[in-house]
């Protein structure tokens, strides 16, 4: 039994890493209100689909708004280190905080890092009403 999972349980970041995994979502799901993302500036969601998960990141800069699955395409792992730390500390491109891989905000295109010419795989959205909702 660990400390960190009482009565012999697992602990929680081995039951997360083993949820069954989704790559897209329903479309009109509601996420938030599009103030909620600060500009420019990243949020990560995770939404439950079934007995699955989906994992994506919304990045919103100069006025548009590009999702993306979180998943590297190097490692296959989550980009953030750190709750919704997406984005270069000058916002101007998204950066996977555990190898440095860097890739463009408007096609997610690596520019740099052991990725290059690879591409995060976009995640369809769209705002409506002031709300932003998957596509």
């Amino acid at each position: 039994m660990s400390e960190n999972s009482p009565g012999g349980d697992p602990p929680d970041s081995l039951v997360a890493a083993q949820r069954a995994k989704v790559w897209s979502t329903p479309p009109n799901v509601p996420l938030c209100a599009l103030d909620a993302i600060p500009e420019p500036g990243a949020r990560n969601f995770v939404l439950q689909i079934g007995e699955a998960y989906f994992h994506g990141f919304v990045v919103r800069k100069d006025g548009a708004v590009r999702g993306y699955v979180d998943r590297c395409p190097h490692m296959g792992v989550p980009l953030a280190q750190a709750l919704d730390r997406y984005l270069t500390s000058d916002a101007d491109l998204i950066m996977c905080g555990w190898h440095g891989a860097l890739f463009t905000i408007d096609d997610g295109l690596c520019v740099g890092g052991p990725c290059v010419g690879q591409r995060l795989r976009p995640w369809p959205l769209e705002v409506r009403d002031g709300i932003l909702r998957t596509a």
